[in-house]
């Protein structure tokens, strides 16, 4: 963890200095906005690391000289394919396409939504393809 935060703490410090010098030179509201959005954006899951990162062990990816077979565990069973996330993605793309084109694509969109939900649910109780 104590990398992760360095990187995200580091990032949070490049936006702050960049917002700084951005909102003295452009005097314009909406960039300076935004980059200091990113700027806590980078402090906020930056600090929330360092401070675990605090508390934890020392993990193997944290040690400069550690090995390949000090970080490697056990590897557990992966989900097979399925097509309840592209059922899914098509959902929401109909749900955000009824916000644009009409509330028809609702319709649609809400029956391909319950459907992945509910094919999804099951495929993963039986534990092979619906």
């Amino acid at each position: 963890m104590k990398t992760e935060a360095k990187i995200m703490l580091g990032l949070g410090l490049f936006f702050g200095l960049m917002v700084a010098v951005y909102w003295n030179w452009g005097h314009e509201n909406a960039g300076s906005v935004m980059m200091f959005s990113g700027m806590l954006l980078g402090f906020l899951p930056g600090s929330y690391y360092y401070w675990w990162s605090r508390r934890m062990r020392a993990r193997p990816e944290d040690n400069p000289n550690a090995t390949q077979s000090q970080g490697a565990g056990v590897v557990g069973a992966f989900p097979g394919t399925s097509i309840w996330p592209f059922t899914m993605g098509m959902g929401a793309f109909f749900v955000v396409l009824a916000l644009v084109f009409g509330i028809w694509f609702l319709v649609p969109g809400l029956a391909l939504v319950v459907w992945a939900l509910f094919g999804g649910t099951a495929e993963s109780r039986r534990g092979g393809k619906v």
